[in-house]
């Protein structure tokens, strides 16, 4: 079957509900996410916050985009959560002609890398100043098949993203009882423990690189909220100039002195070894005899441990707050006996194994939904440019 083309304002109307906030009324505000990824409450504020005479407001079911963002992907079906939510004028709302395009089809049909694609073709603009031309947009021819066949490759397309909706699910909450465990566990090992400053425990150990021109060295970076550590671009040695460098070594501790307050601790894995960092990467070396550096890092990540190193690094917000070297050397720590933290270290270990099990399940489980999408839309049945894939930013 041969599915014809019909242009977007053939089943897009733009709507014109606009109104006047009243300074005592409070109203939700919408942030248009990238990427296919839909709309969500920004804020609700009172009128009385909002500067413009005149807003756009939008009702569920509405078709909604972003000029400037739209060929990044940011647009969306309003929710029933967001009805009657004011947007400015840089955010169109358009109603789907249900006669032509079911709501949820044309969803799911915005959800493709073609579609993406026609909006970056109609956009228009300097590098600073891109933005949609409706006029443009709304001439686009896209596929568009019977209301019957729309109604089935919905049904087929919701019941897939049913299941892996609760497959995701599953994997959370057994993720998350993996942490309360650990948690739990952690807390009766340092129950009773001593408690001794970190300069004891696992002291600062610095090894100044000595740079040379024509060298080039790796750096490496600490990822917030506990997620590991990264690898930079290598760095000419030409171009460090004043920067001091230190070497990073296998099983070190590391602290971004930056963003240590909000968990930017790692252990340096085997192919971190040998790496620089900068004067705000520290790396402490723990005492064998004394602790572990995959024990120090769990507690520092916890609520305790991420309250210290917030009182350790003062300041304001963002990159005002720096962990200082002695209060880090100040900073006491849990020190059962060797014996249970290697027996606590074991089973993280183990935790960890099973998470990246999981994980990998996990990127299956994402990755079913996009090849069922182009799938559909690729289907001989119903025609969509080769072009169309799922969105995964």
């Amino acid at each position: 079957m041969t599915v014809r083309k019909v242009r977007i304002s053939d089943f897009l109307s733009k709507s014109q509900d606009w109104v006047e906030p009243e300074s005592d009324d409070t109203y939700k505000q919408i942030t248009v996410r990238l990427w296919g990824k839909g709309l969500t409450l920004r804020s609700e504020v009172p009128g009385s916050q909002i500067a413009a005479s005149r807003q756009l407001r939008v009702k569920a079911g509405q078709f909604l985009l972003s000029r400037i963002d739209a060929r990044h992907g940011a647009f969306g079906i309003v929710p029933e959560s967001l009805d009657g939510a004011l947007v400015s004028s840089d955010f169109p709302c358009f109603d789907i002609d249900p006669v032509l395009a079911l709501t949820n089809y044309f969803a799911w049909y915005a959800r493709t890398e073609g579609f993406i694609s026609l909006c970056r073709q109609a956009s228009e603009g300097s590098t600073n100043r891109v933005r949609l031309k409706e006029n443009l947009f709304l001439g686009i021819a896209v596929p568009l098949p019977p209301l019957a066949e729309q109604q089935r490759i919905v049904a087929k397309l919701d019941k897939v993203a049913g299941l892996v909706g609760e497959r995701r699910r599953v994997i959370e909450t057994a993720e998350r009882e993996a942490q309360a465990m650990l948690s739990s566990v952690f807390r009766e090992i340092i129950d009773g423990a001593s408690y001794r400053p970190m300069a004891e425990v696992a002291p600062l150990v610095r090894r100044p690189v000595e740079i040379e021109i024509d060298r080039s060295y790796a750096e490496l970076g600490v990822r917030s909220f506990g997620r590991g550590t990264f690898h930079k671009p290598a760095l000419a040695g030409v171009a460090v100039g004043s920067k001091k460098l230190f070497c990073i070594r296998e099983g070190d501790l590391l602290f971004n002195i930056v963003f240590a307050w909000e968990g930017a601790v790692a252990i340096a894995q085997p192919q971190d070894d040998g790496r620089v960092g900068s004067h705000r990467f520290l790396t402490c070396v723990p005492d064998e005899r004394r602790a572990t550096a995959d024990f120090l890092r769990f507690y520092l990540l916890t609520t305790e441990g991420l309250q210290k190193l917030g009182d350790a690094s003062p300041g304001g917000a963002g990159r005002n707050r720096t962990l200082g070297l002695k209060k880090l050397d100040a900073i006491t720590v849990p020190v059962p006996s060797l014996h249970r933290q290697r027996w606590f270290d074991r089973l993280q270990r183990q935790v960890h194994q099973t998470e990246a099990i999981r994980g990998s399940a996990g990127q299956d489980v994402d990755g079913l939904l996009p090849a069922m999408l182009q799938g559909v839309f690729n289907d001989e049945d119903t025609p969509v440019p080769s072009s169309c894939r799922l969105i995964r930013r």
